[in-house]
């Protein structure tokens, strides 16, 4: 790990995420011991970058920020990644049943769009 600061700046174009979400997370909770430099301004470490880059996976994967909340309390409590980790699977398995269930509407809804384009071909070109 290195013991340079990143600015907040930086690290916004690093992650392709603005300022201001960089700070919301830390006021959440998400991001803890941000260090200030004189005039108080906000640096960063890479330890932060790598947290900003894993809250940004599970946000793609559909983690919502008071599922993230719960896991960092639970860490703050507990100090046991065993804990943690399982409630993390658990939290992606009902993403990923969430999703099968998203993908089977979709299938559905395909079809039927289908159907329907078939049912208004067979008018116009009759």
């Amino acid at each position: 790990m290195s013991d340079e600061f990143i600015s907040i700046g930086d690290l916004a174009k690093k992650l392709e995420m603005s300022q201001r979400t960089i700070r919301y997370y830390e006021e959440i909770g998400l991001l803890n011991s941000i260090k200030r430099v004189e005039g108080g301004r906000r640096v960063y470490t890479d330890a932060d970058l790598r947290r900003l880059k894993l809250i940004k996976r599970l946000k793609i994967m559909g983690m919502t920020l008071s599922e993230m909340q719960e896991l960092e309390a639970m860490w703050t409590i507990e100090k046991s990644n065993e804990k943690v980790l399982k409630r993390l699977l658990e939290l992606m398995e009902n993403h990923l049943k969430r999703l099968d269930d998203r993908i089977a509407d979709l299938d559905i809804l395909r079809h039927e769009i289908i159907e329907y384009q078939e049912r208004i071909r067979s008018k116009i070109f009759k």
